[in-house]
């Protein structure tokens, strides 16, 4: 643990140079996937893009959480990072729908580890009273990347072709390699990798102390899956030239809250704070189900945004805060793997709703405001005002 007042340390800079990389990495090729789904004649199954990733992401969560408390952090960072460049080399030789949706499978160990990797390292290395901020720093960087991938992507892919998108990726991928080869390791009592840490008991599964903000992220990031699977042919239909524009404007009005955000958590507690950003995000997703003009659009990015810009530090904050320091590893593996359940199947059960229909896209956001407006609901619950002096930096 560091026990200085800084978090701002050369580690925790390359740190967060390396989450901009990685993050543009893999979302660089999310705006075209759905169109690319299309050519292979696929686009009845638009839904499974995000929902496959999401699934091998959670599926892999127990080993990565495990493996960065035995083994180390930055072993658990580099897997995933590689997995990210070497998937995005393959994309340029997938020829069927079969094969397509295979390797969006194997894509999705990238973020089963390298996200786990990273806030247990930011944990280690800031002091506690500061992780809020810490986390809206590193967030900041990761939707920097968030921002800026899809807005490559989509260009490159108009200008020199889909191939040199997925090549792009690759590059950024392992880019972010090379930055985290050259941090030091953050856990102290490192064993050596043996086929036993692949072994994971039931108990190694999952943290019961960090249920609350798992749920809460949960029934958060479900309406990131809708967006991820509807938003592309709704900016093709309002007449947006550019897929990843949305992404654009939603990730830099995340940043502009990130830090901001997980100051006041850290100095107000987490609860307070995700109120206000459920309450946002609620008014998002009713803003989208009822988006018919590019302004509306633009400005429900934009909210939607804020909303995640403050709850994600926030639920990252508290989940580091409830954990139990041996196992932190296990319990950010937790949420994580609530936030691929949420995503999943807010990808999946919106790609089964919209049905390459547009007219159905409202019902799609109605249904994703009503999992945030239960995750809201849950805040103001008696079982979570308990656990309000928990929540607060110590």
């Amino acid at each position: 643990m560091n026990n200085t007042n800084s978090i701002f340390t050369l580690q925790f800079g390359l740190l967060c140079l390396s989450g901009f990389l990685f993050f543009g990495s893999f979302n660089m090729i999310i705006p075209e996937l759905p169109s690319y789904l299309d050519s292979l004649g696929g686009g009845e199954y638009k839904g499974l893009i995000i929902a496959l990733f999401t699934v091998t992401a959670g599926l892999s969560r127990p080993f990565s959480g495990k493996l960065a408390d035995k083994v180390g952090r930055i072993p658990v960072m580099v897997v995933g990072a590689l997995v990210s460049g070497i998937a995005a080399l393959i994309y340029p030789f997938v020829t069927g729908i079969i094969g397509f949706f295979a390797l969006r499978f194997f894509h999705g160990f990238s973020t089963g580890f390298k996200p786990t990797g990273t806030s247990a390292y930011v944990a280690d290395i800031v002091p506690a009273a500061r992780r809020g901020e810490a986390m809206g720093v590193v967030g900041f960087f990761s939707s920097l990347g968030m921002a800026a991938g899809p807005a490559i992507g989509s260009f490159i892919a108009a200008n020199a072709g889909m191939n040199t998108m997925f090549y792009s990726s690759s590059a950024f991928a392992i880019l972010s390699v090379l930055i985290l080869i050259g941090m030091k390791e953050s856990l102290k009592d490192k064993e050596k990798l043996s086929i036993s840490h692949f072994y994971v008991k039931p108990d190694e599964v999952f943290e019961p102390n960090v249920i609350s903000p798992s749920l809460m992220m949960m029934l958060s990031v479900f309406s990131f899956g809708a967006i991820l699977t509807v938003i592309p042919d709704l900016s093709d239909q309002l007449g947006f030239p550019n897929r990843g524009l949305f992404f654009t404007f939603f990730t830099i009005a995340s940043l502009l809250v990130r830090i901001v955000a997980g100051k006041a958590s850290d100095k107000y507690g987490r609860i307070p704070v995700l109120r206000i950003g459920s309450m946002i995000l609620l008014v998002a997703m009713l803003l989208l189900a009822n988006t018919d003009n590019q302004a509306m659009f633009i400005i429900s990015g934009v909210a939607f945004g804020l909303g995640v810009g403050i709850c994600s530090p926030t639920i990252f904050a508290w989940t580091i805060d409830l954990s139990n320091e041996a196992h932190r590893g296990r319990g950010i593996a937790t949420m994580y793997i609530a936030l691929e359940i949420g995503i999943g199947m807010g990808a999946f059960l919106s790609g089964l709703i919209y049905n390459n229909e547009l007219a159905n896209i409202s019902l799609v956001f109605y249904i994703a405001s009503a999992t945030v407006l239960i995750g809201l609901i849950y805040l103001y619950s008696n079982p979570v005002k308990k656990l309000a002096l928990a929540s607060k930096a110590t």
